[in-house]
């Protein structure tokens, strides 16, 4: 059976055919951004990585005609401690371009967020400005895994590793990543269950020095104040500060207090 996560990666293959015929050189880096992983770490405060998201497969158009740029502004106002871009355009209707045009506004670190499966799309991403890429366990295999993570790194970008079960931590942590990400969210399916959180958390080698992000199926403060209960140092946040028309009170309402787990 062909799951969501198949038919994206089948897209992307053509998506990187294309960005192959229009390599791109890096650009000199203009702002200079403060670490995702420092400014997580032993934070007493759950950080929100505010998302750029035009559309979804589950959801369909979430926010037609968003200035990117404006919306950027708005989350780094209200303390948002990243800002993700989706880039993917298939089926998430983002581009390369909106990445740039946060990066050139906002001066806190940027995560381009994709389905990255070629070394193409981290020069695209560094190119544009982004400060943090996303590998997707799901998405690769170990090899290629491993690959990607060390190419990202010797471009001077830190690692969002995501992962949605304990298999799934396990090759996370064979690469040593610093940044790990719980998606809530089964790619297979898109079905969201907040509870995945608390099951990793259950086994997350907080004493190794690393960070936890909970993402996905983020609305409100209960979610929140559940999620920094499990040890998450953030969470990642899209479809409700998207559709939220107080971006402010949205993205302050989710920075609850949280205690650091060393243990």
């Amino acid at each position: 059976m062909t799951t969501i996560l198949d038919k994206i990666l089948a897209a992307k293959i053509g998506q990187i055919e294309q960005m192959l015929l229009r390599p791109v050189s890096d650009q000199a880096e203009i702002i200079v951004r403060k670490s995702l992983f420092d400014a997580l770490y032993q934070s007493k405060t759950l950080q929100v990585i505010s998302e750029i998201k035009r559309a979804s497969p589950s959801k369909g158009l979430i926010a037609e005609g968003i200035n990117p740029a404006e919306k950027a502004t708005r989350y780094v106002d209200a303390g948002a401690v990243c800002i993700s871009v989706l880039t993917d355009t298939p089926f998430f209707q983002g581009t390369f371009d909106d990445l740039a045009e946060v990066a050139r506004t906002v001066d806190i670190p940027i995560l381009c967020k994709d389905f990255i499966i070629h070394p193409i799309q981290i020069d695209y991403a560094k190119n544009a400005g982004a400060a943090v890429v996303l590998l997707i366990v799901a998405a690769l295999e170990q090899g290629m895994l491993n690959s990607l993570y060390k190419y990202a790194v010797s471009k001077g970008l830190e690692v969002l590793v995501e992962v949605h079960d304990s298999v799934e931590l396990d090759r996370a942590l064979q690469l040593d990543a610093k940044i790990i990400g719980i998606n809530n969210r089964d790619l297979r399916t898109f079905q969201v269950d907040l509870s995945r959180t608390a099951e990793i958390a259950a086994i997350f080698p907080f004493e190794e020095e690393r960070v936890l992000i909970s993402e996905s199926g983020i609305w409100d403060s209960i979610d929140a104040i559940k999620v920094a209960s499990y040890g998450a140092s953030a969470v990642l946040v899209g479809e409700s500060l998207m559709r939220s028309g107080e971006i402010e009170n949205a993205v302050r309402s989710l920075q609850v207090k949280r205690e650091v787990i060393t243990s």
